[in-house]
Parts: C-alpha cells; sequence; structure tokens
C-alpha cells in the first residue's frame, strides 16, 4: 500500500473519532439538562384545631392618686402621702411588696388661659401642678380583688383604671403544651377521616407549622378614670369576680399518604 493511500486511510479514522467524540460529548450535554422526574409522593393537608376553656389564676388593678396643687413640691408631697396609706392598706390584706409595681407616674403644670381685657391677648397662667401616681398589684388571690378595691379607694385612691383576670406566665406554658398536643391530634384525625374514602392511609409526616399562642385579653371587670372617692357606689363592698377564658390555637400537618 503506497504512502498516499496509507495518509488517506488515518485521516478518514481521525475523521471519524472526531465525529464520534463530538456525537458523545453532546449527548451527555443534553443528559446533563434533563430535568428531574418530579416527586411520586402523595400528601394531605390540614389544620387542627384545639380549644379549651381555663380558669384564671393571676388578677390584676390598677389604681392611684390623682391630685392638683399650687406647687409642685406640694403635689407630690401630698400625692406620696396617699400613696404611701394605699399600699400600707392592701399589705393589710396579705398582698406582699413582691405584687406591688409602681405602672405610672407623672407630673405636670396646669394653666388657665384667658384673654387679657387691656391688651385683648390671650395670657397663659400657670396656676398649678397635677400629679398622677398609679401602681399595679399583681397577686394570686382572686378573692381578694372586692377587698384590694376597697381598701385602696378608703386610703385615698381616686382612680381606678383596671380590674382583669388573666393567666400567670407559667399557666399559659402549661396551657399552651397541652392544646398544642391536642391540635395535632385533632389535625390527625380529619385526615384519617377525609383518607377512609379514598381507601389510602398515613404513612408519615412531611411538615408541622405550628400557630402562635394567642393569650385572649384579660377579661376587665370595669374601667373608670377620675375621681370617685366620695361615690356612695364605692363606700360599700365592691363585688367582683373572675370568669373562665376560651383559648384556641391550631396546627398545620402536612401527611405522607399511601393507599391501603
Amino acid at each position: 500500500m503506497n504512502k498516499q493511500v496509507i495518509t488517506s486511510v488515518l485521516v478518514g479514522i481521525i475523521i471519524v473519532l472526531a465525529v464520534t467524540g463530538t456525537i458523545t460529548l453532546a449527548e451527555n450535554q443534553v443528559d446533563a439538562e434533563i430535568t428531574p422526574f418530579p416527586s411520586r409522593e402523595k400528601v394531605i393537608s390540614v389544620t387542627g384545631i384545639a380549644t379549651t376553656s381555663v380558669e384564671p389564676d393571676l388578677l390584676v388593678i390598677t389604681f392611684g392618686v390623682e391630685n392638683q396643687e399650687e406647687s409642685a413640691r406640694a403635689a407630690l408631697i401630698g400625692n406620696s402621702n396617699s400613696m404611701t396609706s394605699i399600699v400600707d392598706t392592701i399589705q393589710t390584706l396579705g398582698i406582699s411588696e413582691d405584687e406591688i409595681s409602681t405602672s405610672r407616674i407623672s407630673i405636670y403644670p396646669i394653666y388657665d388661659n384667658y384673654r387679657d381685657p387691656v391688651t385683648e391677648r390671650y395670657v397663659q397662667e400657670l396656676i398649678g401642678y397635677r400629679v398622677t401616681n398609679t401602681i399595679t398589684v399583681e397577686t394570686s388571690k382572686l378573692d381578694k380583688a372586692a377587698d384590694i378595691i376597697d381598701g385602696a379607694v378608703s386610703s385615698g385612691a381616686n382612680r381606678v383604671d383596671n380590674v382583669s383576670f388573666t393567666l400567670s406566665p407559667q399557666k399559659q406554658l402549661d396551657v399552651k403544651d397541652d392544646l398544642l398536643g391536642k391540635a395535632i391530634l385533632n389535625a390527625k384525625k380529619k385526615a384519617e377521616n377525609a383518607l377512609a374514602p379514598l381507601n389510602h392511609k398515613i404513612i408519615g409526616v412531611k411538615a408541622v407549622t405550628l400557630s402562635e399562642f394567642g393569650m385572649p385579653p384579660p377579661i376587665p371587670v370595669f374601667r373608670t378614670t377620675g375621681a370617685f372617692a366620695e361615690d356612695a357606689a364605692f363606700k360599700s363592698s365592691t363585688p367582683v369576680f373572675s370568669s373562665d377564658q376560651d383559648i384556641t390555637t391550631t396546627a398545620s400537618v402536612i401527611f405522607l399518604i399511601g393507599s391501603n
């Protein structure tokens, strides 16, 4: 075989190999771009609900003294004396210092606005200072509500801003843990009932979403402000009763399902 023939054969082999390599590379590129087959898992999403009625274990009362004097010093001294008397009185009812806290204290000037008959201009004249001091009692002695209010008012309190019943932090935690478990069981029961006619069953859990535990607002007994110490309604015993609170929480669960 002459050199020309050998050269032609070699060139042909090289071309074939090059074409084959190009085809193989192209096939590999195509395989890499293929989208994976979608998941074949079957799921059902259900939201479970749990509700309970809870008896409050924490009494919260906010009350205080509001007074006005010509000088800031006189207003502060008078207010302080009244608050000392109030605290001493409620402590005799078995309320400890740890159960009493200052909610707010403020002092601001009081002005009288009038028109000067000479200059015919409006004049602002300082006529005194008003001091407001409020304290909050938080106690587990729910049966002391009426006694605390009566004792505070008789000792000089002329504001009762809030009386409510709620749950202590520890009881909130206990209720939350109990309700979340019941909500998940409720979700499972709903899923089982829905799957029964479809001849399917739960085979696993894909995801669980727990709702934020929301406490309902405290139950207000009454709310009033202003001077009422001379009101006949507060001269006699004040009846105060607590009531249960309905608390609800939810849990969303995605179950994996399969045929029976």
